[in-house]
C-alpha cells in the first residue's frame, strides 16, 4: 500500500511537465497521438481498480481526475465499456467515501449505460441495478450540511460541488449538466419519469411509496421494517453485466433506517405538538431512543425538523410546523384566528406605551440604553467575524504563495532540463551533420548539398514550432478573454460589498462620536449621581439592618417556642411512661392474687376428693361386712 502512495505522490509532483516529457522520451506513450493516449487510459483504469480493490480513496479519486482528464481529450465519445468501468469504480468510491448524493448519481449513469447499450441484460439483472439507483437515492440525506458555514466554507463546498458534478458529467441525459440540478429531489424524479421505478422490486417500490406519499406516522415504521428485512437479502452477482461488481442492497438497509427514522420525526411533528418520549420511542423499532435523539439533534441542527426533548417531563415537544403548513390547518383553527381578529376590531386593546409607561418609568432611556449595548454587540461580533474572515483569507494566500513558489521551482527545473535537452540536441544535430557530410564526401555529395539540406529541415521544424506557439497564444488570448469576461460582474459585486462595508463603518463612527458626546453630556450629573447612590445604599443598609434584625428576633423567638413545646412534648411522654408502668405493675399483682386463688382452690377440690374417696372406701367395706354376715 506504501508504495502504490509513494508511486501517486510521484506522479502528482511531476504531472506538471509531464506533457513535455512524454513528448520527448522514447520509453513512454505520446500522449498527442491516439495510441499511446489509448495506452495510459487503460493504465490508469487498472490503476483505478487496484486503488478501489485496496481500499486507497486518496489514490482512486486521483486516478479518477486523471481518467476524467484523458478522456476529455478524446475528442469522440468514450466506448460503452470503459464508461461502465468509470461509473463502476466511482459507485464504489463514493460509497467509502460517504457521498450519497454523488454515489446515487453515479449509479443513475451506469443504470443508463447498462439499459442502452447491454442488449444482453437480463430482467434479474434489471431489477438489481434499479433497485440499487433508487435505494441510493433514497439514501441520500432530505437536507444538506451547509447550515451555518461561513462565507469561504460555502465557496468551497460549492467549488467541491463542481468538480463533482464534472467528475459525473459524460452524460447520456443532458439534465444534469447544470451543477444545481444535481439533488436528491431531482434525482427522485428523474428516476420517476425515466422509469428506474418501474423496473425495481416491488419491495423497493413500497418502500419509496412509504417514503415519498404515505403520511402515517404511528405505522411507519411497523410498514418499513419487514421491508428492510426483506430488502436486505436481495443481491448476488450480476451474470449478464461482469463489468459490474457483486450488488448487495443490504448495505443501504442502515442508511435507509435513519432516512425512516427522520420522515417520521417530521410527519410526527406536522400532526402533533407534543408526544412522550415512550410513545414515540415505540413508533421507532428501528433504534433505541438514544440513537433516535442523535438523529433528531442533527435534523434539528440543519433545520429539518422543529423539536425539543424534556427528560424530566418524559415528552418531546413540536414546533409550530403543523400550524404553518395550509394543509394540514382544520376548520377549527381557522374560526378560532377569524374570531381573534374580530375580537381586536370591536375591542381594540390600549396603548402598551401608556401602560408600560404607568408602570416602568424611564422607560425611553432603558431602551435606548439597551439598544446602544445591542448596536455594541453586534459592532463587536462583525469586528470578530470580519478579522475571522480575514485571517482565513491570509491563510489562503500564505497557501497559494506556497504553491506559487513550488511552481517556480517546477518550472526552473523545467527550464534547466530544457536546456540540458537542447544542448544535447544540438550536439548530436552537429554530429549528425558531421557524419552526413563524411558520407556524403565518401558518395561524391558536396558539402554544400548537405548544409542546404539541413537548413531546410531546421527552417522547416522552425515553421511548425511558430504554428504550434501560434495557435497556443490564441488559445490563451481567448482564456484570458474568458476569464476577464466571467470576473467582471464579480469585481462589479466585491466594488458594491465594499461600498456597503465602508457605508457601514461610517455609521459606526457617527454612533460613536455621537455616544461619546452623549457621554460627555452626562458628565455633568456624575457628583448628584454620587449623592443620590450614597442615599441609596444608606437607606437601603439601614433597612437591611432593621430587616436583618427582625429575622434574628423572629428566629429567636421560633428557637423558645420550639425548645418550650419539646420539653412539653417530654413531660408529657414520662407521665404516659409512669402510667404506663403503674397499670402493667397492677395488672402483674392481679395476674398473682388469680394464680394464688386458682392454686387454693386447686388444693381444696384435692382435698375433697380425698374425703370423699375415704368415705366411699369405708362406705363399700361396710357393705362388704354386713354381706359377709348375710352370707
Amino acid at each position: 500500500m506504501a508504495i502504490f502512495t509513494k508511486t501517486e505522490d510521484t506522479k502528482q509532483t511531476h504531472k506538471a511537465f509531464q506533457f513535455w516529457k512524454h513528448n520527448r522520451t522514447r520509453d513512454r506513450p505520446d500522449l498527442m497521438t491516439p495510441e499511446g493516449l489509448q495506452l495510459y487510459l487503460d493504465t490508469r483504469l487498472e490503476q483505478l481498480k487496484v486503488f478501489t480493490e485496496l481500499g486507497l480513496c486518496q489514490e482512486a479519486f486521483r486516478a479518477t481526475k486523471d481518467i476524467y482528464g484523458l478522456m476529455c481529450m478524446v475528442k469522440k465519445t468514450p466506448k460503452s465499456s470503459l464508461l461502465v468501468v468509470y461509473y463502476s469504480q466511482l459507485v464504489e468510491i463514493f460509497w467509502t467515501s460517504s457521498s450519497n448524493l454523488y454515489h446515487a448519481s453515479a449509479w443513475f449513469k451506469l443504470f443508463s449505460l447498462q439499459t442502452n447499450f447491454n442488449k444482453n441484460l437480463s430482467q434479474n439483472d434489471l431489477q438489481l441495478i434499479a433497485s440499487s439507483v433508487v435505494l441510493a437515492t433514497l439514501s441520500v440525506p432530505p437536507y444538506g450540511q451547509s447550515n451555518g458555514s461561513s462565507h469561504l466554507e460555502l465557496e468551497n463546498e460549492k467549488e467541491h460541488n463542481l468538480r463533482m458534478s464534472n467528475l459525473i458529467g459524460f452524460n447520456l441525459e443532458h439534465k444534469f449538466e447544470g451543477r444545481d440540478m444535481l439533488s436528491r429531489e431531482s434525482l427522485l424524479s428523474e428516476l420517476v419519469s425515466k422509469g428506474v421505478l418501474s423496473c425495481a422490486t416491488q419491495e423497493v417500490k413500497e418502500l419509496y411509496h412509504l417514503l415519498k406519499h404515505e403520511l402515517h406516522p404511528l405505522d411507519l415504521g411497523s410498514k418499513i421494517k419487514p421491508l428492510l428485512d426483506r430488502i436486505s437479502k436481495l443481491g448476488g452477482k450480476l451474470s449478464s453485466a461482469p463489468s459490474l461488481q457483486e450488488v448487495q442492497l443490504s448495505r443501504y438497509v442502515s442508511s435507509l433506517e435513519k432516512i425512516a427514522t427522520l420522515k417520521l420525526l417530521q410527519q410526527v411533528s406536522k400532526i402533533y405538538q407534543t408526544i412522550t418520549i415512550q410513545n414515540l420511542a415505540q413508533l421507532v423499532p428501528f433504534f433505541d431512543f438514544s440513537a433516535v435523539e442523535m438523529i433528531a439533534a442533527d435534523a434539528v441542527r440543519n433545520n429539518f425538523v422543529d423539536m425539543k426533548v424534556d427528560h424530566i417531563k418524559g415528552v418531546v415537544s413540536f414546533g409550530n410546523l403543523s400550524i404553518e403548513s395550509d394543509g394540514l390547518k382544520d376548520p377549527l383553527a381557522i374560526f378560532t384566528e377569524t374570531m381573534n381578529k374580530v375580537r381586536a376590531m370591536l375591542f381594540p386593546a390600549p396603548n402598551k406605551a401608556i401602560q408600560l409607561g404607568g408602570i416602568v418609568p424611564n422607560l425611553e432611556e432603558t431602551v435606548e440604553r439597551e439598544h446602544k449595548r445591542l448596536l455594541a454587540r453586534k459592532s463587536f461580533i462583525e469586528k470578530r467575524k470580519e478579522e475571522q474572515e480575514r485571517q482565513q483569507i491570509e491563510m489562503v494566500l500564505k497557501e497559494r504563495e506556497e504553491e506559487q513558489t513550488k511552481l517556480k521551482i517546477l518550472k526552473l527545473t523545467e527550464e534547466a532540463e530544457q536546456k540540458t535537452l537542447a544542448t544535447d540536441l544540438q550536439e548530436r544535430r552537429r554530429q549528425r551533420i558531421l557524419r552526413e557530410i563524411e558520407e556524403s564526401r565518401l558518395k561524391g555529395v558536396t558539402k554544400q548539398t548537405v548544409l542546404l539540406r539541413a537548413m531546410g529541415e531546421k527552417l522547416k521544424k522552425d515553421q511548425e514550432m511558430k504554428n504550434k506557439l501560434r495557435k497556443i497564444a490564441k488559445t490563451m488570448d481567448y482564456l484570458e478573454r474568458a476569464k476577464r469576461e466571467e470576473a467582471a460582474p464579480l469585481i462589479e459585486a466585491a466594488y458594491q460589498q465594499r461600498l456597503v462595508e465602508e457605508r457601514g463603518v461610517e455609521l459606526s463612527k457617527e454612533h460613536q462620536e455621537s455616544d461619546l458626546k452623549e457621554k460627555k453630556r452626562l458628565a455633568r450629573m456624575f457628583d448628584n449621581k454620587e449623592i443620590f447612590q450614597e442615599r441609596v445604599i444608606s437607606l437601603r443598609q439601614a433597612e437591611f439592618e432593621r430587616l436583618r434584625k427582625e429575622k434574628v428576633d423572629r428566629i429567636g423567638q421560633i428557637i423558645l417556642a420550639r425548645k418550650q413545646e419539646s420539653d412539653i412534648k417530654r413531660k408529657h411522654i414520662y407521665h404516659l411512661k409512669s402510667e404506663e408502668e403503674r397499670i402493667r405493675k397492677l395488672q402483674e399483682d392481679e395476674e398473682a392474687l388469680k394464680r394464688e386463688e386458682t392454686e387454693k382452690l386447686r388444693k381444696e377440690k384435692a382435698k375433697w376428693r380425698a374425703k370423699l374417696y375415704e368415705i366411699a372406701e369405708q362406705q363399700r367395706q361396710r357393705e362388704q361386712e354386713v354381706n359377709e354376715r348375710l352370707g
